[in-house]
């Protein structure tokens, strides 16, 4: 065996620390350095808790609903503080967890700030002091923060960041979400559900930009039916304090007017943290946007330190990181392993849920493919009958010639469970044959995505299409 490398990873979030378990698996030697807490971003205030409060809020709404099925729940009270004590226990358990994997792979870990001080050096500062880390490799793993807006500074008091919204002391009567992306409707429906009324101010055309339009308006209609206020082309410009209420000023198509709300969330998107990094001292240098350029083995400029995460670039998505902190290691550890995926699933926990992987229409469309669509509804499966949930659709985009699947576009119920089957499909060259041939256990909801396939050629049975040519 090769002498282990030393190899000093940034960041302790699904990337950073997926990447020292690889390596040290591999036989490496490895250091994790993390600033705040292990998890990052995603364990401790992104994706974990927030999926936990909006489990919470569902839970509440089928009670709501259930007297359709002889089902009567009287006086559901909500205790917020017993909320946030349980998905704070959640996020411990699975922290703690991480902390456990590091350590009984032999990882050191190291809670302080890193910055590098030539490309083979890193100093930490921490509670017990300065220490400078002398390494052969370093993987930088910093994640990303909220991006603030002029006037909306976040002071998680009048103006929450996603973080703030994540851990309310009450729920506000009427919370003004900037922002109709995906974090922005995910958390404003959530506290529609948890009783709050929800103003969303999105400066595009639409909710979701950039997402499959046809399961975009469908998240529009859910919006409207929940009594969401969906305001587009409108810019929020600032904000003043009135007495007990928030006064938003905002600028729309139509002209200038105040929404008086009892809270903001700004949810405009996220950046790659990389401030006091000192990558100018190992000859590294961001991009415009704040990313570090990496190639396939997600090295940057500088070979022996690599990039992965969000600062790596598009889509910032944990499992888009954590595979690239597989890369990295596998690179590192002298494999020959590159980044090489035919598709990165997105999902979305909005109410429908949405979830896309591969190519969209308009995608298709801007690179002159000629393809075919099938869709399937919800309200033909037995299942989302009888879940309650028959809102939305499974859309098969493939190649008018090869039949290969291009795309698959899903909303309704626990789509993001079902998109995995979709990725794989594409990530195998599957057609939209070999998945209409699969036997699909009945009655399920992954029933929809064999029915879309065959829905291509005009040959689902439980709806009725037009044969073909006519």
């Amino acid at each position: 065996m090769s002498t282990p490398r030393k190899v000093v990873v940034i960041g302790a979030g699904p990337a950073g620390y997926v990447c020292a378990i690889r390596l040290a698996q591999l036989g490496q030697e490895v250091t994790v350095v993390e600033k705040e807490f292990l998890g990052g971003t995603c364990l401790n205030v992104g994706c974990i808790p927030s999926k936990a409060l909006i489990a919470a809020g569902s839970l509440m709404d089928k009670l709501a609903h259930a007297s359709a099925m002889g089902i009567t729940a009287e006086n559901v009270k909500l205790d917020v503080h017993q909320l946030v004590e349980w998905k704070q226990g959640i996020v411990g358990k699975l922290t703690g967890g991480v902390g456990g994997l590091l350590k009984n792979h032999g990882c050191k870990v190291i809670m302080g700030s890193a910055s590098l001080v030539s490309k083979n050096q890193v100093k930490v500062k921490s509670s017990s002091g300065e220490e400078t880390l002398q390494a052969d490799d370093i993987v930088i793993a910093t994640g990303s923060i909220p991006i603030e807006i002029p006037g909306f500074a976040f002071d998680e008091k009048d103006v929450w960041s996603s973080t703030g919204a994540l851990a309310p002391e009450k729920i506000p009567g009427h919370i003004v979400v900037i922002g109709g992306g995906y974090i922005g409707l995910e958390l404003g429906m959530m506290y529609r559900k948890l009783g709050s009324q929800v103003t969303v101010l999105e400066a595009t055309g639409g909710a979701l930009p950039g997402q499959e339009r046809d399961c975009v308006k469908q998240i529009e209609r859910s919006l409207k039916k929940q009594k969401i206020k969906l305001m587009t082309e409108t810019f929020a410009q600032g904000y003043e304090r009135k007495g007990d209420k928030l006064l938003v000023n905002v600028k729309t198509s139509k002209g200038n007017e105040t929404v008086e709300c009892d809270q903001i969330l700004s949810t405009v998107g996220r950046r790659p943290y990389s401030e006091g990094l000192g990558l100018e001292n190992a000859g590294l240098k961001v991009t415009e946007r704040g990313f570090l350029q990496v190639d396939k083995q997600m090295r940057t400029s500088v070979p022996n330190i690599y990039a992965i995460g969000d600062i790596a670039g598009q889509p910032m998505l944990a499992h888009k990181g954590s595979k690239e902190g597989l890369v990295a290691a596998a690179v590192i550890a002298g494999q020959p392993e590159e980044y090489d995926v035919r598709c990165v699933p997105a999902v979305i926990f909005t109410a429908p849920e949405m979830a896309s992987v591969g190519l969209t229409t308009e995608e298709c469309e801007e690179k002159g493919l000629s393809i075919v669509s099938g869709q399937f509804p919800f309200a033909a499966s037995g299942r989302a009958m009888s879940l309650m949930e028959t809102d939305g659709f499974v859309k098969i985009i493939s190649d008018a010639e090869t039949d290969e699947v291009l795309g698959v576009h899903m909303v309704g119920p626990e789509v993001t469970e079902l998109i995995a089957e979709a990725a794989l499909a594409i990530e195998m060259g599957a057609t939209t044959e070999d998945i209409a041939r699969t036997i699909h256990a009945h009655p399920t909801l992954p029933e929809a995505m064999m029915e879309a396939a065959e829905a291509v050629h005009h040959m689902a049975v439980h709806i009725y299409q037009k044969p073909k040519g006519r």
